[in-house]
């Protein structure tokens, strides 16, 4: 007992330092993304659009402060608990920050994905409309959803959550985008696709 509380004294100093030090990491981290301007490219690239619409208000600095500032309050915790002999603990702790980088990785390839997304469906909207295709606005949005539920897909993935259903998921979709990719085409572009087959038939007897 009389050993137990310097060692309770000593685990309250260093989670009190660790709050500390979490506070200011968290503030620079936040200033520093501020002055990269991560969070006006996301309102230009559209991404802070899409997570408005689920209800979602997406601010990147404060996130990855948030991130920054849990993971030494975690890491102050696991030294508290090893300084009082809190293994199991230490053990818990010690899995929850192992797991962070996961969830960093995992909105990353979202942003990415999301990023990528609004790119191609401005190219393929775009050229299909430079083509003539009634349907351009159906199928770039099918290019831009196929992208988004993809990243969604891999996101879930680096997270370890239900890897095999997942995989599975994944399968079908690809092949329900094939089917009404191609019913799309059927659809919208049989008659782009007449006038081009006629043109070339002309330039082929014109050259005769």
């Amino acid at each position: 007992m009389v050993l137990f509380f310097p060692r309770l004294l000593f685990a309250v100093l260093v989670f009190i330092l660790g709050l500390i030090i979490a506070g200011v990491l968290k503030a620079l981290v936040v200033r520093v993304v501020t002055l990269l301007k991560i969070d006006e490219l996301m309102d230009k690239l559209e991404v802070a659009d899409f997570f408005q619409r689920i209800g979602i208000k997406l601010n990147v600095a404060e996130f990855l402060g948030w991130i920054v500032k849990w993971f030494i309050v975690i890491v102050s915790l696991i030294a508290s608990a090893d300084a009082l002999g809190w293994s199991q603990v230490t053990v818990f702790l010690s899995t929850v920050v192992s797991y962070l980088p996961n969830v960093l990785i995992a909105v990353i390839i979202l942003l990415v994905g999301l990023i990528l997304a609004n790119f191609v469906y401005e190219v393929v909207k775009k050229a299909l409309d430079a083509a003539g295709l009634v349907s351009s606005q159906f199928l770039a949005g099918i290019s831009r959803w196929s992208i988004i539920v993809f990243s969604f897909m891999a996101a879930l993935v680096q997270l370890g959550i239900a890897e095999s259903l997942i995989q599975v998921l994944f399968t079908g979709f690809v092949a329900m985008i094939s089917l009404a990719g191609g019913l799309a085409f059927g659809l919208g572009g049989r008659e782009h696709a007449k006038k081009v087959l006629d043109k070339l038939s002309k330039d082929l007897g014109g050259d005769r």
